[in-house]
Parts: C-alpha cells; sequence; structure tokens
C-alpha cells in the first residue's frame, strides 16, 4: 500500500485537503490514520459514507505523514493521481 502513496504524483495530504478532494471527486484512494481523533476525522468520514472510495487504514499519524513525504503527522491523506512509471519500479 505505501508504494501507491509513493507513487503518486499528486497528493491530498490533510483531513481539509482529502474532505475537498472526496467532494470533487478527485481522490482515488483515501488513507485514514487509525490514531486520528475521531471528531477531526468525522467530516471527512461523513462524506466517505456517501460514496464508493476505496479507504485503507494507516497504523499511525506519524507513519502516514511519512509515507506523503513530510515530517510531522497526517491524520488523512488522499491520492489524486498516479504515476504508472513510478508505481512499476516501486
Amino acid at each position: 500500500m505505501p508504494e501507491r502513496l509513493r507513487a503518486a504524483k499528486r497528493l491530498a495530504v490533510g483531513v481539509k485537503q482529502t474532505l475537498k478532494a472526496v467532494q470533487a471527486g478527485t481522490a482515488r484512494v483515501v488513507y485514514i490514520a487509525s490514531d486520528a481523533e475521531e471528531r477531526v476525522l468525522r467530516p471527512l468520514l461523513a462524506e466517505l459514507e456517501k460514496g464508493h472510495w476505496e479507504t485503507v487504514k494507516v497504523e499511525s499519524m506519524k507513519q502516514l505523514g511519512r509515507m506523503c513525504g513530510i515530517d510531522v503527522g497526517a491524520s488523512a491523506a488522499a491520492i489524486l493521481e498516479i504515476d504508472q512509471s513510478r508505481l512499476n519500479r516501486a
């Protein structure tokens, strides 16, 4: 699963950006950190229930942040576009 995040050409990182991507229909895969606060995730989770998005649970915010290439934790992220050439090399 982390291979797809590393192969992403475009990402949305954070609950607000991920929610916008889901609402716009541009999210391909949504990642949720298991240790994120439910109150923070609530709007995103409600939106995800309305549609059929592939959702992947990640162990921690710290791990999700690292997977996204940032130095801080992330509650949620979404792949917007995948670079197939990078995916094949991962």
